[in-house]
C-alpha cells in the first residue's frame, strides 16, 4: 500500500520550457517544453505511479507548457484518460513590460535587488505593459470569453494569488470535497501563491521559496483544507539541483 495514500492533492510545475533554457521571462507568453521539460515531466509521471498515486481529476492553466506536462505525467501512469479542467486563473504570472526580456540582462540594467524584488516580493509588480500591447492578453483568442478588465498588465505574487483563489474556491475545492483526488499542473508563480495559502507562507518568506520545474508536490489536507503535510515526491538530490538551478536563474556567471 502507497504511503502516500492519504495524500488528496499534487501540486506540479511544468516541465523545463524553451524559454527557461533561453532564461527569458515567460509569463503568459506561450511556449512549448524542451526536450529536457519532457523528460521531467515523463520522470514526474513515472514517480507517481511508482509512489502509487492515482488521480480522479486534473486542473491546468491555459499555458501549452502546463498542458505538455500534465499529458505527459499522466501519460506515464496510464491515466490519460483523467478528467482535465483548464482554466486562465492558473496561468503564469503575468510579468508585465519584462515579458520576453532576457533574465541577465534585466539584471545588468536594472540591478540585482530591483530585479529579485519584482521577480520575488510578494506585493510589487513589473511594470505594465498597455492594453494595446501584444502582451495583453485580451489580444489573445484564448482569453476572448474573459472580461478584459479581469485580465492583467502585470502582476507581483499579491495579484497572482488574489485571482487564484477563486479558482481554488470555486473548482479545485468542491472536488476535494467530493472525495476526489486532485492533481494541479501549472505555474512556479501560479502554485507558490496557492502554496502560501496551503502552508501558511508569510509575505516575507515566500520571497525565498522556489517551486523546481517537474517535480511534484504532494499534500494531505486538514479538515479545513490546509496543509496537513506536504512533500516533495523523488530523489532529493535532483530536487535540490533544480531549486537551485531557479535561483540562479538571475546570476551572472
Amino acid at each position: 500500500m502507497s504511503q502516500y495514500k492519504d495524500y488528496q492533492l499534487v501540486i506540479v510545475r511544468h516541465g523545463e520550457s524553451e524559454w527557461n533554457k533561453l532564461n527569458l521571462f515567460t509569463g503568459w507568453r506561450d511556449c512549448r517544453l524542451s526536450e529536457k521539460g519532457v523528460e521531467e515531466a515523463k520522470a514526474a509521471g513515472v514517480t507517481l505511479k511508482n509512489d502509487g498515486f492515482e488521480f480522479d481529476v486534473a486542473h491546468c492553466s491555459l499555458l501549452t507548457r502546463a498542458n505538455q506536462t500534465l499529458y505527459l505525467a499522466l501519460d506515464q501512469m496510464d491515466a490519460v484518460w483523467t478528467p482535465v479542467k483548464k482554466h486562465w486563473r492558473l496561468n503564469e504570472r503575468h510579468y508585465g513590460a519584462l515579458q520576453g526580456a532576457n533574465k541577465i540582462e534585466a539584471v545588468e540594467k536594472f540591478g540585482e535587488a530591483q530585479v529579485k524584488i519584482w521577480r520575488r516580493s510578494y506585493d510589487v509588480p513589473p511594470p505594465p505593459v498597455e492594453t494595446s500591447s501584444a502582451d495583453f492578453p485580451a489580444h489573445d483568442r484564448r482569453y476572448k470569453d474573459v472580461d478584459p478588465a479581469e485580465l492583467p498588465k502585470s502582476e507581483s505574487l499579491k495579484d497572482v494569488l488574489a485571482r487564484v483563489m477563486p479558482y481554488w474556491e470555486n473548482a479545485v475545492l468542491p472536488d476535494l470535497k467530493a472525495g476526489k483526488r486532485v492533481i494541479i499542473a501549472a505555474h512556479g508563480n501560479s502554485l507558490r501563491a496557492l502554496l502560501k495559502y496551503l502552508e501558511g507562507v508569510s509575505d516575507n518568506d515566500i520571497i525565498d521559496v522556489d517551486l523546481p520545474t517537474g517535480i511534484p508536490k504532494a499534500y494531505r489536507l486538514t479538515a479545513d483544507w490546509k496543509a496537513a503535510d506536504a512533500k516533495f515526491l523523488g530523489d532529493p538530490a535532483e530536487l535540490e539541483r533544480r531549486i537551485n538551478a531557479v535561483k540562479a536563474q538571475t546570476k551572472k556567471a
